[in-house]
């Protein structure tokens, strides 16, 4: 029997030929026909949007993880570490005026010291809880926890030989307040910085563009419009539904991702500018009217016995240095580049405005009283100073109580505001995450759909 033999451009089995390569074969040969190039054309476009929404969601979702870590993470621990530094500066300051009125400190005094002391210690706990990947942070939680014992220590001591009215009660104090400004603010001061750097990079990568999205996205468009072009260009349809679908889809992807992450970013941009910016300034202003209000205790507890090396008076020169900080000069308004200046500016309207004045004005008023008390002191008149200082009324601390409370009042306004315009930041972007696949998923199938109303042509 004979068997029929193959003619010339019918592929045959040939020697050394394998199934995969004859598979191979047929499957170019079909590409290079109508109906093959179209269904190339469908896998492409499909892979291109599923692609386009992957990408998306994964993009926004990764935004909208850093805008709930800024709102919900590290601005409130970074505003816990501040107020750390607040409790511990204001403990050591309530110390001093506790040693200042003699061996009966009073009920009110004591209670402030404690209540800062009991602050400070659950912050503590809570900024150990939550700090993660912060080996700086975790770093100075542990110093502080370590030295905090050491410091209530050393004022219990300093109490005790206060009350038998032995000398020695001011040393301790004056070795506790060095062991306060020399280790415990100094890791405070850390933890401070630590959590707000943190901060700044939470901000940063929610408001980075999403540009791989983008990018996909616009590519995953072009080729859509190039598919129906050329459709056009071989069968005169204008329209075909389902590419024109996807088409639809796509851009509506494209739009809400800029519009929605441009919104967010904005709001983000405003909840730095006028709310996690004044906070870290009326933080720092806080702190140092703090410091400011322990230098001028410690002057009248040292007595001169704590000298710069130019032979002046070390607690009234560090007083007169966060003087400067605050407000600059003794008289007139806030110079330029002082933290109440900056504070002042960076409010934008009379609510966080009209604290920050009343602030300024206070500590203009505490300047004249401390030059009065000084004077007094200076003159060897210590028992007329001392009421200037720690008397209940017409004294540097009750100025130095009112710095403070319009300062905290401006720091609640200021919370307020960022909290505002961080959520609406972060609302923004709801919704498309899921809203991103669900359309991507649509134009996929509108583009298969597309292209399989042309293939049907060809059955």
């Amino acid at each position: 029997m004979s068997y029929p033999q193959p003619t010339a451009g019918t592929p045959g089995p040939g020697p050394g030929r394998t199934a995969w390569r004859e598979g191979l074969d047929r499957l170019r040969a079909a590409a290079i026909t109508e109906p093959g190039r179209l269904r190339g054309i469908g896998a492409v476009l499909a892979g291109l949007l599923i692609v386009f929404g992957a990408v998306t969601a994964w993009q926004v979702d990764d935004r909208a993880a850093a805008s709930d870590a800024v709102v919900g993470n590290s601005q409130p621990l970074s505003a816990d570490a501040a107020d750390i530094y607040r409790s511990l500066a204001d403990a050591d300051t309530t110390a001093a005026s506790g040693f200042l009125a003699g061996g009966q400190e009073p009920r009110a005094v004591r209670q402030r010291y404690e209540k800062d002391i009991a602050v400070a210690s659950e912050l503590l706990v809570k900024a150990a809880a939550n700090t993660k990947g912060s080996a700086s942070a975790r770093e100075q939680i542990a110093k502080l926890n370590e030295q905090l014992p050491q410091y209530t220590g050393l004022v219990e001591s300093a109490r005790a030989n206060n009350r038998q009215g032995l000398p020695l009660g001011g040393a301790y104090l004056r070795y506790a307040s060095d062991r306060m400004r020399e280790e415990l603010l100094p890791a405070a001061r850390r933890l401070y910085e630590a959590e707000t750097g943190r901060l700044g990079s939470d901000y940063d990568d929610a408001e980075r563009w999403p540009w791989a999205a983008l990018g996909t996205g616009v590519l995953a468009l072009a080729a859509l419009g190039w598919a129906q072009r050329r459709e056009y260009l071989r069968t005169n349809r204008v329209f075909n539904h389902g590419l024109l679908g996807a088409s639809a889809a796509t851009t509506v992807v494209l739009l809400w991702l800029v519009v929605g992450h441009g919104v967010a970013r904005a709001e983000l941009e405003d909840s730095y500018a006028h709310g996690a910016k004044s906070l870290q300034v009326l933080n720092e202003a806080r702190i140092a009217s703090l410091q400011a209000r322990g230098d001028e205790n410690l002057t009248l507890v040292a007595r001169g016995a704590v000298l710069t090396p130019g032979g002046d008076d070390a607690y009234e020169a560090s007083y007169r240095a966060g003087m400067r900080r605050l407000v600059g000069g003794d008289r007139g308004g806030p110079e330029r580049g002082t933290l109440l200046e900056r504070a002042r500016s960076l409010a934008d309207d009379s609510a966080g405005g009209d604290p920050v004045d009343k602030a300024i004005e206070d500590v203009r008023r505490w300047q004249q009283r401390h030059g009065e008390a000084r004077t007094a002191d200076d003159g060897g008149n210590y028992e007329r100073a001392l009421p200037k200082v720690i008397g209940e009324r017409g004294s540097t601390g009750e100025s130095f109580d009112r710095v403070d409370d319009a300062l905290r009042r401006a720091l609640t306004h200021e919370q307020g505001e960022f909290r505002r315009a961080a959520d609406d930041g972060r609302g923004a972007l709801a919704g498309l995450t899921a809203g991103a696949a669900v359309l991507a998923v649509l134009g996929a199938a509108g583009a298969v759909l597309g292209i399989g109303r042309r293939l049907s042509e060809y059955r």
